[in-house]
C-alpha cells in the first residue's frame, strides 16, 4: 500500500469528510486532495505523525478493540 492509499484509508477510518479532516489537521484541502488524487506526493514522515496523532487521540478504534467488541 503506497501512502496516497494509506491517507485514504486513515482518513476514511476516522469518518472525517476531507473538510474536517483538513481542518483538524490545518492542512489546505486543496493540498490533502493532491495528495488523495496522486498530484502530489506526501512526506512519509508527516503520515506517520498524523498516524500516531489519530491514534493517540483515540479517533479511530484500533484492530484489538474491533475485536473485542465483536465487530
Amino acid at each position: 500500500m503506497d501512502s496516497r492509499e494509506y491517507l485514504i484509508e486513515l482518513r476514511n477510518r476516522t469518518g472525517m469528510s476531507r473538510k474536517e479532516f483538513c481542518t483538524y489537521f490545518e492542512i489546505p484541502y486543496r493540498t490533502l486532495q493532491d495528495w488523495e488524487l496522486g498530484n502530489r506526493k506526501m512526506p512519509d514522515y508527516l503520515l506517520r505523525l498524523m498516524a500516531y496523532k489519530i491514534e493517540m487521540e483515540k479517533l479511530v478504534e484500533s484492530k484489538e478493540d474491533t475485536k473485542r467488541n465483536g465487530d
